[in-house]
Protein backbone atom coordinates (compact mmCIF):
# COMPACT_ATOMS: atom_id res chain seq x y z
CA UNK A 1 0.00 0.00 0.00
CA UNK A 2 1.41 3.73 -0.69
CA UNK A 3 2.28 5.72 2.00
CA UNK A 4 0.68 8.79 2.27
CA UNK A 5 1.86 11.70 3.69
CA UNK A 6 0.81 13.13 6.59
CA UNK A 7 -1.75 15.88 6.47
CA UNK A 8 -4.65 17.70 8.22
CA UNK A 9 -8.01 15.76 9.50
CA UNK A 10 -10.49 17.84 8.16
CA UNK A 11 -10.22 20.86 5.89
CA UNK A 12 -12.66 23.40 4.96
CA UNK A 13 -12.48 25.72 1.83
CA UNK A 14 -11.32 23.82 -0.36
CA UNK A 15 -12.14 24.97 -3.78
CA UNK A 16 -14.64 22.57 -6.56
CA UNK A 17 -12.46 21.07 -9.08
CA UNK A 18 -14.31 20.49 -12.55
CA UNK A 19 -11.96 18.06 -14.94
CA UNK A 20 -12.54 18.89 -18.11
CA UNK A 21 -11.89 18.12 -22.17
CA UNK A 22 -14.53 17.60 -24.97
CA UNK A 23 -12.72 14.84 -26.33
CA UNK A 24 -13.44 11.42 -24.91
CA UNK A 25 -10.55 8.87 -23.83
CA UNK A 26 -8.48 11.31 -22.56
CA UNK A 27 -8.63 10.02 -18.83
CA UNK A 28 -10.79 12.69 -17.28
CA UNK A 29 -12.33 9.78 -14.99
CA UNK A 30 -8.66 8.69 -14.06
CA UNK A 31 -7.77 11.90 -13.06
CA UNK A 32 -11.14 12.40 -10.89
CA UNK A 33 -10.12 8.59 -9.57
CA UNK A 34 -6.53 9.73 -9.34
CA UNK A 35 -7.16 12.87 -6.92
CA UNK A 36 -10.01 11.48 -4.91
CA UNK A 37 -7.51 8.73 -4.12
CA UNK A 38 -5.17 11.62 -2.85
CA UNK A 39 -7.56 12.64 -0.81
CA UNK A 40 -8.95 9.75 0.46
CA UNK A 41 -5.08 8.81 1.74
CA UNK A 42 -5.00 11.96 3.84
CA UNK A 43 -8.55 11.68 5.34
CA UNK A 44 -9.98 14.77 3.25
CA UNK A 45 -13.93 14.50 2.74
CA UNK A 46 -14.45 14.57 -0.98
CA UNK A 47 -17.54 14.72 -3.00
CA UNK A 48 -17.29 12.85 -6.61
CA UNK A 49 -19.92 14.34 -9.17
CA UNK A 50 -20.28 11.67 -12.24
CA UNK A 51 -21.52 13.58 -14.67
CA UNK A 52 -20.56 11.66 -17.50
CA UNK A 53 -23.45 9.30 -18.72
CA UNK A 54 -20.89 6.48 -19.01
CA UNK A 55 -20.46 6.21 -15.03
CA UNK A 56 -17.02 5.27 -14.74
CA UNK A 57 -16.34 7.76 -11.94
CA UNK A 58 -18.89 6.13 -10.37
CA UNK A 59 -18.20 2.14 -10.48
CA UNK A 60 -14.78 3.00 -9.92
CA UNK A 61 -15.85 4.25 -6.60
CA UNK A 62 -17.62 0.99 -6.43
CA UNK A 63 -21.29 2.55 -6.74
CA UNK A 64 -23.62 0.36 -8.52
CA UNK A 65 -27.53 1.01 -9.12
CA UNK A 66 -27.67 3.88 -6.64
CA UNK A 67 -31.10 4.84 -5.65
CA UNK A 68 -29.98 8.16 -6.58
CA UNK A 69 -28.11 10.00 -8.62
CA UNK A 70 -26.92 13.84 -9.88
CA UNK A 71 -29.59 13.82 -12.56
CA UNK A 72 -32.26 13.84 -9.80
CA UNK A 73 -29.76 16.99 -8.55
CA UNK A 74 -30.49 18.77 -11.44
CA UNK A 75 -34.08 18.10 -11.90
CA UNK A 76 -35.26 18.98 -8.19
CA UNK A 77 -33.40 22.63 -9.45
CA UNK A 78 -32.90 23.24 -5.39
CA UNK A 79 -29.93 24.39 -2.70
CA UNK A 80 -28.34 21.87 -1.23
CA UNK A 81 -29.88 18.82 -3.36
CA UNK A 82 -26.10 16.91 -3.24
CA UNK A 83 -25.90 16.94 0.30
CA UNK A 84 -29.50 14.38 0.14
CA UNK A 85 -28.83 12.65 -2.64
CA UNK A 86 -25.11 11.72 -2.81
CA UNK A 87 -24.29 8.18 -1.29
CA UNK A 88 -21.30 6.60 0.26
CA UNK A 89 -18.46 5.02 -2.10
CA UNK A 90 -17.22 1.56 -1.03
CA UNK A 91 -13.54 3.18 -0.64
CA UNK A 92 -13.95 2.70 3.07
CA UNK A 93 -10.89 4.35 5.40
CA UNK A 94 -10.33 3.39 8.91
CA UNK A 95 -10.81 7.38 9.71
CA UNK A 96 -14.32 7.39 8.23
CA UNK A 97 -13.27 9.42 4.81
CA UNK A 98 -14.50 7.47 1.88
CA UNK A 99 -15.46 9.91 -0.99
CA UNK A 100 -19.20 10.50 -1.07
CA UNK A 101 -21.09 10.23 -5.30
CA UNK A 102 -23.11 11.92 -7.33
CA UNK A 103 -23.83 9.07 -9.18
CA UNK A 104 -24.16 9.31 -13.04
CA UNK A 105 -26.93 7.70 -14.58
CA UNK A 106 -27.82 6.98 -18.16
CA UNK A 107 -30.88 9.87 -18.11
CA UNK A 108 -28.19 12.43 -18.13
CA UNK A 109 -28.10 12.58 -21.42
CA UNK A 110 -31.66 13.46 -21.32
CA UNK A 111 -31.38 15.91 -18.93
CA UNK A 112 -28.84 17.76 -21.48
CA UNK A 113 -32.09 18.21 -23.65
CA UNK A 114 -34.35 19.61 -21.18
CA UNK A 115 -32.42 22.33 -19.98
CA UNK A 116 -32.40 23.77 -23.47
CA UNK A 117 -35.82 24.60 -22.70
CA UNK A 118 -34.68 26.22 -19.20
CA UNK A 119 -34.61 30.35 -20.25
CA UNK A 120 -33.51 31.09 -16.31
CA UNK A 121 -31.39 28.49 -14.73
CA UNK A 122 -29.85 26.06 -17.45
CA UNK A 123 -26.14 26.81 -16.98
CA UNK A 124 -26.53 26.67 -12.52
CA UNK A 125 -28.57 24.15 -11.74
CA UNK A 126 -25.28 22.06 -10.71
CA UNK A 127 -23.97 24.98 -8.82
CA UNK A 128 -27.53 25.25 -6.76
CA UNK A 129 -27.16 21.85 -6.12
CA UNK A 130 -23.60 21.99 -4.66
CA UNK A 131 -24.22 24.88 -2.34
CA UNK A 132 -23.43 23.98 1.27
CA UNK A 133 -21.67 21.29 0.68
CA UNK A 134 -18.25 20.84 2.42
CA UNK A 135 -14.99 19.24 1.66
CA UNK A 136 -13.53 18.95 -1.80
CA UNK A 137 -15.95 18.60 -4.62
CA UNK A 138 -14.70 16.78 -7.68
CA UNK A 139 -16.71 17.16 -11.14
CA UNK A 140 -15.80 14.39 -14.05
CA UNK A 141 -17.47 16.09 -16.79
CA UNK A 142 -18.86 14.39 -20.45
CA UNK A 143 -16.52 14.51 -23.17
CA UNK A 144 -18.39 17.33 -24.73
CA UNK A 145 -19.02 21.10 -24.29
CA UNK A 146 -22.77 20.66 -23.47
CA UNK A 147 -25.00 21.94 -21.16
CA UNK A 148 -23.64 19.70 -18.51
CA UNK A 149 -19.81 20.51 -19.32
CA UNK A 150 -21.24 24.13 -19.03
CA UNK A 151 -23.31 23.40 -15.60
CA UNK A 152 -19.93 22.16 -14.24
CA UNK A 153 -17.85 25.37 -15.40
CA UNK A 154 -20.25 27.49 -13.65
CA UNK A 155 -20.68 25.29 -10.28
CA UNK A 156 -16.80 24.95 -10.49
CA UNK A 157 -13.82 27.51 -8.58
CA UNK A 158 -11.29 25.86 -10.83
CA UNK A 159 -11.09 24.30 -14.03
CA UNK A 160 -8.42 21.29 -14.83
CA UNK A 161 -7.83 20.34 -18.16
CA UNK A 162 -7.41 16.46 -18.56
CA UNK A 163 -5.62 15.58 -22.04
CA UNK A 164 -3.58 12.99 -23.43
CA UNK A 165 0.02 13.51 -25.28
CA UNK A 166 -1.59 12.83 -28.91
CA UNK A 167 -2.13 14.44 -32.22
CA UNK A 168 -4.50 17.51 -31.76
CA UNK A 169 -4.24 17.30 -28.10
CA UNK A 170 -2.95 20.82 -28.11
CA UNK A 171 -5.49 22.71 -30.40
CA UNK A 172 -8.30 20.56 -28.07
CA UNK A 173 -6.38 22.26 -25.25
CA UNK A 174 -7.18 25.51 -26.69
CA UNK A 175 -10.36 24.79 -27.22
CA UNK A 176 -11.27 23.85 -23.70
CA UNK A 177 -9.60 26.86 -22.53
CA UNK A 178 -11.64 29.52 -24.60
CA UNK A 179 -14.66 28.25 -23.37
CA UNK A 180 -13.50 28.23 -19.73
CA UNK A 181 -12.81 31.84 -20.13
CA UNK A 182 -16.33 32.60 -21.68
CA UNK A 183 -17.67 31.26 -18.92
CA UNK A 184 -15.28 33.36 -16.06
CA UNK A 185 -16.21 36.23 -17.57
CA UNK A 186 -19.93 35.66 -17.08
CA UNK A 187 -19.28 35.00 -13.17
CA UNK A 188 -18.72 37.25 -10.81
CA UNK A 189 -15.67 35.56 -8.97
CA UNK A 190 -14.30 34.26 -12.43
CA UNK A 191 -12.91 30.57 -12.90
CA UNK A 192 -9.60 29.59 -12.36
CA UNK A 193 -7.61 27.09 -14.93
CA UNK A 194 -5.93 25.12 -12.31
CA UNK A 195 -3.43 23.48 -14.89
CA UNK A 196 -3.25 21.24 -18.03
CA UNK A 197 -3.30 17.36 -16.89
CA UNK A 198 -1.28 14.97 -18.77
CA UNK A 199 -2.42 11.35 -18.58
CA UNK A 200 -1.25 7.87 -19.61
CA UNK A 201 2.18 9.47 -20.76
CA UNK A 202 4.14 6.57 -22.16
CA UNK A 203 7.36 5.85 -22.94
CA UNK A 204 6.78 5.46 -26.58
CA UNK A 205 8.73 8.75 -29.61
CA UNK A 206 4.98 9.46 -29.98
CA UNK A 207 3.94 9.90 -26.50
CA UNK A 208 6.94 12.21 -26.00
CA UNK A 209 6.50 14.36 -28.86
CA UNK A 210 3.04 15.01 -28.40
CA UNK A 211 4.06 16.11 -24.33
CA UNK A 212 6.92 17.99 -26.10
CA UNK A 213 4.44 19.56 -27.92
CA UNK A 214 1.92 20.82 -25.39
CA UNK A 215 4.39 22.03 -22.86
CA UNK A 216 5.55 24.20 -25.87
CA UNK A 217 2.08 25.30 -26.19
CA UNK A 218 0.48 25.70 -23.07
CA UNK A 219 3.97 26.44 -20.92
CA UNK A 220 3.62 27.07 -17.47
CA UNK A 221 -0.11 25.39 -17.51
CA UNK A 222 1.29 22.16 -17.94
CA UNK A 223 1.26 19.60 -14.52
CA UNK A 224 3.34 17.08 -14.00
CA UNK A 225 2.72 14.03 -16.16
CA UNK A 226 0.63 10.94 -15.00
CA UNK A 227 2.19 8.16 -16.81
CA UNK A 228 0.72 5.37 -18.46
CA UNK A 229 0.82 2.56 -15.84
CA UNK A 230 -1.01 -1.02 -15.27
CA UNK A 231 -1.53 -0.46 -11.62
CA UNK A 232 -3.70 2.41 -12.56
CA UNK A 233 -6.26 0.59 -14.81
CA UNK A 234 -5.98 -2.12 -12.21
CA UNK A 235 -6.99 0.00 -9.21
CA UNK A 236 -10.30 1.62 -11.14
CA UNK A 237 -11.14 -1.98 -12.10
CA UNK A 238 -11.25 -3.23 -8.87
CA UNK A 239 -12.89 -0.22 -7.74
CA UNK A 240 -10.16 0.61 -5.44
CA UNK A 241 -8.17 4.10 -4.46
CA UNK A 242 -4.87 3.69 -6.58
CA UNK A 243 -3.31 4.59 -2.53
CA UNK A 244 -4.78 1.25 -1.35
CA UNK A 245 -3.61 -1.28 -4.16
CA UNK A 246 -1.20 -3.84 -2.41
CA UNK A 247 2.43 -3.11 -3.61
CA UNK A 248 3.18 -3.91 -6.95
CA UNK A 249 4.93 -2.79 -9.70
CA UNK A 250 4.20 1.09 -10.90
CA UNK A 251 1.81 1.53 -7.78
CA UNK A 252 3.50 3.75 -5.44
CA UNK A 253 4.82 5.54 -8.38
CA UNK A 254 1.30 6.23 -9.56
CA UNK A 255 0.40 7.58 -6.07
CA UNK A 256 3.35 9.80 -6.07
CA UNK A 257 2.18 11.18 -8.81
CA UNK A 258 -1.29 11.89 -8.34
CA UNK A 259 -0.55 13.35 -5.09
CA UNK A 260 1.92 15.87 -6.45
CA UNK A 261 -1.62 16.84 -8.43
CA UNK A 262 -3.63 17.19 -5.89
CA UNK A 263 -0.93 19.67 -3.67
CA UNK A 264 -0.56 21.85 -6.80
CA UNK A 265 -4.11 21.78 -7.67
CA UNK A 266 -5.68 21.69 -4.01
CA UNK A 267 -3.31 21.75 -1.32
CA UNK A 268 -2.52 25.90 -1.22
CA UNK A 269 -6.48 26.12 -1.03
CA UNK A 270 -6.95 23.58 2.25
CA UNK A 271 -7.92 25.34 4.79
CA UNK A 272 -7.65 23.80 8.21
CA UNK A 273 -10.14 23.34 11.08
CA UNK A 274 -8.01 20.42 13.05
CA UNK A 275 -4.80 20.44 14.13
CA UNK A 276 -1.93 18.05 12.37
CA UNK A 277 -2.11 14.07 12.75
Amino acid sequence: MCQAPLHLATVQGVPVIALVNQKGGVGKTTATLGLASAAWARRVPCLVVDLDPQGNATTGLGVWDSATNVDAALAADRPGAARELAVLSSWQHDAGAAPRVMASTTALAARERQLLSDPVGAQDRLRLALSGCDGLVLIDCPPSLGLLTINALFAADKALVVTEPSAWASDGVSEIMGTIERVANRKPLGLQVAGVAVNRLARTRDSRYWHEQLVADHGALMLPPVRLRAAVAEAAARSLPIHALPPRKGASEACAEFDKIYDLVIGSDARATAGEE
